[in-house]
């Protein structure tokens, strides 16, 4: 019981949710301290929109490509420039492979920019912008962007009322979830109570640096790795139910918090959505190789057919289903090339609030991430 289900979901928090949300934090910090800056110096310098683009695409997180969304609705920066983000950005997911592998995933977000600059700068270069409309329709454009929809600032459900919903369960929902362990603590509070003692014992026992017996000897036969790590996913599931399964859907609000609680208490519910798809993933990959001896070798994720699939599961919205697929590259049962096209096919939820403000540049924008995805895919095929 312990090896087949208590560990995947310790490792899920351990290995990830720990690292994940001390990144997050960190870039959620930037983006409230700096975030204007960087969209203001972007709209000053049109010729850099590529540029800027990929660069605010590849940084962990969907945040960065969603400050351009709303810019380009405007008129403010050129469809290249959104292209280049959403072809950049690995999403949520790229918290999975920051986690589990620094080095790596600086050489795959290296991939991702190089990748997002040349095809927002090709876009651009052939002039490619399903916002250029007849006049006829520019009135109705200006109309729409004068009464913008409601899911312009809460596609996910998460605007500014979504997200005083999102503090933090109550006391008694906190107490049926968890056993009365947590009285009077919101859980965005509690998940980062924990997550400093978590990070303490993370940080020796996956970097092997400590014997993982000498700890539980040290707490008298408890496994402090264990305890934490199920507790932790445990507060993660928890903040997950709270927001209906929407806690990482980034929004115009979220992508630039007005406040430094408002940051850390996102940063609490985009960590634990992170944490929770990585436990469904661990414990999924966990209990069906454990029952049925099954290695991954037997899917279609192999060859130019997996590349296929891996670009077309990019097409997806969100970042959950990429996330589990992520967390299967890291559990082995994906190869690099497949990882890689789904990793620059995949918009991470910046696409919903484009989708909600410019539906046609939304539909038009995640097919032409899907090219590049299929052609460097293949192409590290014949050179791997």
């Amino acid at each position: 019981m312990t090896e087949l289900v208590l560990r995947p979901l310790a490792d899920a928090f351990m290995q990830v949710g720990v690292y994940v949300a001390v990144m997050v934090a960190l870039f959620g910090w930037l983006r409230w301290r700096y975030g204007d800056r960087v969209t203001d110096g972007l709209t000053s310098r049109p010729r850099l929109g590529p540029l800027v683009g990929a660069l605010l695409g590849v940084s962990p997180g969907c945040g960065g490509a969603i400050i351009l969304m709303p810019l380009y609705a405007r008129g403010k920066v050129s469809f290249g420039t959104v292209v280049a983000a959403l072809a950049a950005t690995m999403g949520d997911s790229s918290w999975v492979v920051l986690a589990w592998n620094p080095a790596f995933a600086l050489k795959i977000h290296l991939l991702l920019f190089a990748v997002g600059l040349v095809t927002g700068y090709v876009v651009d270069a052939l002039g490619i912008d399903p916002a250029k409309t007849p006049r006829r329709n520019r009135a109705a454009r200006a109309a729409r962007e004068a009464h913008p929809e409601p899911a312009l600032v809460g596609a996910s459900g998460a605007g500014p009322a979504g997200l005083a919903a999102l503090g933090g369960p109550d006391l008694a929902s906190s107490r049926r979830l968890l056993g009365g362990l947590l009285p009077r603590v919101p859980a965005s509070t509690a998940f980062w109570g924990l997550t400093t003692p978590a990070f303490a014992v993370s940080v020796p026992v996956v970097f092997q640096l400590v014997d993982p017996t000498v700890l539980t000897r040290a707490f008298g036969g408890i496994d402090p790795y264990l305890a934490l790590g199920v507790l932790g996913t445990a507060i993660a599931a928890l903040i997950f139910a709270t927001g209906r399964g929407r806690l990482a859907d980034d929004t115009l609000e979220t992508a630039q918090p007005r406040s430094l609680r408002a940051t850390l208490r996102h940063s609490a519910h985009e960590a634990s959505f992170v944490t929770v798809w990585v436990g469904v993933a661990y414990l999924g990959w966990q209990v069906l190789t454990t029952t049925t001896g099954f290695d991954g070798s037997q899917l279609a994720v192999t060859g130019l057919i997996g590349v296929l699939v891996g670009a077309a599961i990019g097409l997806i919205p969100g970042c959950a289903v990429q996330i589990v697929f992520t967390g299967l590259y890291v559990s082995g049962g994906l190869p690099l090339p497949t990882l890689v096209a789904n990793a620059i096919s995949q918009d991470g939820d910046a696409l919903i609030p484009l989708a909600a403000m410019r539906r046609h540049s939304a539909a038009l924008a995640t097919v032409i991430t899907t090219i590049p995805a299929a052609a460097v895919g293949a192409a590290l095929l014949v050179l791997l």
